[in-house]
């Protein structure tokens, strides 16, 4: 077991009543933060998370006013194995739900064909370039961040590694309905680290639906460990969490 010490910063907590609530809310703090960004440097930087449980907070940041072609886009995750076309594959979330539909500067997909190192090598470089702004950092089912299933590797300072997904992060994807079945889905998956995600200067973390309840409660309520990979959110200097109240039901009283 690893934990870290317990050196909780800012942490500011919003509890919508429902998804689409939550959704609105962090899409208006999202395209605020990357508007000041924007005005202050001329560009932005923010990498983007998949799953059902963006799927309110994606369709209401694209209505945002923005200018997406002064932010460059990256990515948190991939599949070893799965096409762009496989529904499942979040090159294919990401196109269909936001890049396809703004004008951004750039998106630096996570490809994992051909040359998996090789592109791993070329990611870094690119998000090494210059500082992330802004991270959209979901929580799975197991307290995952990213694909960083527990216990995730907190020591390596890569940007981004390959890692082996375990059984609660394959069911909550067949669960949600991405794959028919448990063995559909694949072993390895290509994830930013936790050491990059806690690089960016902003974090929001979406976290709607009672399948997250007992995640949420864990990441609140353990002490720093990678056993509850989410936990180490508590340690970034400006980490906003957007809950709904099933989210939340683990840990308020409504």
């Amino acid at each position: 077991m690893h934990s870290g010490e317990e050196k909780i910063s800012y942490m500011d907590i919003s509890i919508s009543a429902d998804s689409s609530e939550l959704g609105k809310k962090a899409a208006r703090l999202a395209s605020d933060k990357l508007n000041e960004i924007i005005k202050e440097q001329g560009e932005a930087r923010m990498a983007v998370s998949t799953g059902s449980s963006q799927f309110e907070m994606f369709r209401a940041l694209v209505k945002e006013k923005v200018d997406w072609q002064k932010v460059e886009v990256f990515h948190l995750d991939e599949y070893i194995g799965l096409p762009v076309t496989h529904i499942a594959s979040f090159r294919k979330y990401l196109f269909e739900r936001f890049i396809n539909l703004i004008p951004v500067k750039n998106f630096h997909s996570v490809d994992v064909e051909g040359d998996i190192d090789n592109r791993i090598g070329e990611l870094t470089s690119e998000i090494r370039s210059k500082p992330v702004d802004l991270g959209l950092i979901g929580i799975g089912v197991n307290g995952h961040i990213a694909f960083n299933d527990p216990p995730a590797d907190f020591a390596t300072h890569d940007a981004y590694i390959v890692v082996k997904l375990d059984e609660n992060c394959k069911m909550q994807q067949v669960s949600e309905g991405w794959f028919g079945t448990l063995k559909d889905v694949p072993d390895q998956a290509v994830s930013m680290s936790v050491w990059q995600i806690m690089q960016c200067k902003s974090i929001i973390s979406v976290v709607p639906h009672s399948v997250k309840a007992d995640a949420v409660y864990k990441t609140l309520t353990s002490k720093v460990t990678n056993l509850v990979p989410a936990t180490v959110l508590k340690q970034h200097p400006d980490w906003h969490l957007f809950l709904d109240q099933n989210s939340a039901s683990k840990v308020v009283a409504f």
